[in-house]
């Protein structure tokens, strides 16, 4: 599977400061159960977690070269977006570091790449549709772990997870220079 493009650059997103981020707040809190990473990437968050828990994990993608990837590093894979093929109450735990840069549209290329990295003009495109469903796979007492950042407005994700009925507490942050990466736990609201 071709992992770089005709200009030679990756087409797979590599673990940086919000990979490590995300895995560090989750490794702790996932003991066992079944594990979903939605765009798993490299599969380091992924794998992280298959080898420091006792989690089933499986991950998905929508880019075909991040799924072999990932598969490369021992993942289960599904090739997919977002969570649309699972199966409802499937996962104990759910955890997705989507693409949040915030992007103009003359500012986007068609690349594998853009997938990992563009968050459409507000940051939250992808988080959007990822929260409206993710409750649906969720077990009831399931949790999902979003990673999101001051540039994609953390309030306003939170209002997106409450309106989909979840709420959302923060339980991990890092600050940068340009910005501040944030971990939320995302359950039921029932729970």
């Amino acid at each position: 599977m071709k992992l770089a493009d005709e200009r030679g650059m990756t087409t797979v997103y590599e673990p940086a400061e919000d990979s490590r981020l995300l895995a560090d707040a989750v490794l702790d809190r996932i003991d066992g159960g079944r594990v979903l990473e939605v765009g798993v990437g490299s599969g380091y968050v992924a794998a992280r977690v298959d080898s420091e828990t006792h989690a089933d994990v499986v991950g998905c993608d929508i880019n075909p070269a991040a799924c072999a990837r990932a598969k490369g590093e021992g993942i289960e894979i599904v090739r997919s977006n977002l969570t649309d093929p699972f199966a409802a109450d499937s996962f104990d735990a759910v955890v997705f570091n989507p693409p949040y840069l915030p992007t103009p549209p003359d500012e986007e290329w068609d690349d594998p790449l853009e997938y990992a990295l563009s968050g459409g003009e507000d940051g939250r495109r992808v988080v959007r549709p990822f929260l409206a469903d993710v409750g649906r796979i969720l077990r009831p007492t399931g949790r999902c772990y979003l990673l999101v950042s001051t540039l994609t407005d953390i309030e306003a994700v939170v209002e997106l997870a409450e309106t989909a009925g979840l709420a959302a507490e923060q339980i991990a942050e890092e600050s940068f220079p340009f910005e501040r990466l944030v971990v939320l736990k995302i359950t039921q609201k029932n729970t």
